[in-house]
């Protein structure tokens, strides 16, 4: 079953029971995906940055966009205005299809996966997903990958509070590692 399907089948009717909603509009809801990587700036090979954005809007389904540094820092040898990262936010049909990308094929390909910590949703009822290797993605040959990138997922929700979000995130299939 897709991820909107579930969201609209089963979750909403279960939210709606334990918590007592009146409203469909009132379950907490995904509202987008960011996906997020950042690189070394120093290294100023233009070549694997274009690598790297590749593989992302392949991963995404949508070309990132770069971010660039606000301030120097010495210490990290950036200048204002480096490329330091690149970012994608998802929303609608294609974060659905990310969603259910990465719950259903990418983790369980990660190794030694044993599923996502509890602690990963935040008070807010918002989930961060760290992953080491972009290779876990079907979309990603791990023969042809030059460079090995982490990303850092931010699922945004409107959850108001933690046991929402957990709630939320258990009915929709996520493979979370409960500390009950």
């Amino acid at each position: 079953m897709k991820f909107k399907e579930k969201y609209q089948k089963q979750v909403i009717p279960a939210m709606k029971e334990k918590f007592g909603y009146k409203s469909d509009l009132a379950v907490p809801r995904i509202v987008k995906v960011v996906v997020n990587t950042g690189f070394n700036p120093t290294n100023k090979n233009e070549k694997v940055q274009e690598e790297i954005a590749k593989d992302m809007s392949s991963i995404t389904s949508q070309k990132p966009v770069s971010r660039k540094a606000k301030k120097s820092e010495a210490g990290f040898k950036i200048r204002e205005g480096m490329i330091i990262g690149l970012v994608v936010t998802l929303r609608k049909q294609q974060m659905y299809d990310f969603l259910d990308r990465l719950v259903n094929i990418a983790l369980p390909r990660s190794r030694d996966f044993r599923g996502l910590p509890e602690k990963n949703i935040d008070s807010k009822g918002n989930f961060n997903i760290g992953i080491k290797e972009q290779i876990i993605f079907p979309e990603i040959s791990a023969e042809s990958a030059k460079n090995i990138f982490g990303l850092e997922i931010a699922i945004v929700t409107t959850a108001d509070t933690h046991e929402q979000g957990r709630e939320m995130f258990k009915l929709l299939g996520f493979p979370i590692k409960f500390n009950e």
